[in-house]
């Protein structure tokens, strides 16, 4: 059902917070000659109600300084990601990598130029404001060990990232993405029931949605990843009429592990 997208830019307050950085004195952070470690970069998707969110990422590379002066090309996929598939613990392997040791302050994607969103059918082209030159920028302070795997997840928010451009059909890409590190994260798994209310599901901490995805149209499960240690609510919203919202306060996430929450019910609507 889905095709695949193409990246290019970056918030803006991911590049205020990036410049604020790049203004500060070149601070190498490798240890060189103190042997390598690992990472891996995923990317994975808090999913959008488009028929195709499609992003092309053309390289990745991380930053060993607090300037501009330390970029490393970690890989060069070129390739085109299927954003909108990425959800429910499905996700793309962006680099897999050995690195010399020590604090790599920021990730970059550099992206391609053929974004497109895909909306009842029809096709439109992703403007990208920021150039591939720039990339998106994020700010990760990844602290790499030896002998160690350091996995860095890329939360792209795809209902933040799409942004149409005032009453015509032309649409803006600017990034949205949420950086973790898998190593302090847990999981939330359940199944929302009726399937066919077609629900989507948030990991809900106070104000703040952490996490988002969208219940298999089949089964009715889902997985929330990418969760920091704590206590969540977990609220199921269909996209179908004819059903009411429904949410389970207090699950709590422990580091490394997956909290099987079982079912959530969502009831039918008064008025159908």
């Amino acid at each position: 059902m889905f095709t695949q997208i193409q990246l290019k830019t970056m918030t803006s307050v991911l590049l205020i917070a990036s410049l604020l950085f790049w203004g500060c004195e070149s601070t190498l952070n490798t240890e060189s000659g103190s042997g390598t470690g690992s990472m891996v970069v995923k990317l994975h998707d808090a999913p959008v109600d488009y028929d195709e969110v499609n992003i092309s990422v053309a390289r990745v590379e991380v930053n060993n300084t607090q300037t501009d002066d330390g970029w490393i090309v970690i890989s060069e996929p070129n390739a085109t990601y299927n954003i909108l598939d990425l959800v429910n613990g499905d996700m793309a392997v962006l680099a897999d990598v050995e690195l010399e040791v020590g604090t790599y302050e920021q990730i970059r994607l550099i992206l391609n130029d053929e974004n497109t969103v895909v909306i009842d059918g029809k096709s439109y082209d992703l403007f990208v404001p920021s150039g591939e030159q720039t990339g998106l920028k994020l700010n990760i302070n990844a602290e790499i060990e030896e002998g160690f795997e350091y996995t860095l997840l890329l939360d792209f928010d795809a209902n933040k990232s799409v942004v149409k451009r005032g009453n015509q059909d032309l649409y803006n890409l600017k990034p949205v993405v949420r950086a973790t590190n898998e190593a302090i994260t847990g999981n939330i798994s359940g199944t929302v029931v009726p399937i066919d209310a077609r629900a989507i599901v948030y990991a809900i901490q106070e104000s703040d949605t952490l996490s988002t995805t969208f219940a298999d149209t089949v089964s009715g499960e889902f997985t929330l990843v990418g969760l920091e240690e704590g206590s969540y609510t977990v609220s199921a919203a269909p996209r179908e009429a004819g059903f009411e919202s429904g949410s389970v306060d207090s699950i709590s996430v422990t580091v490394g592990e997956v909290n099987d929450i079982g079912e959530i019910e969502l009831s039918a609507s008064g008025g159908e």
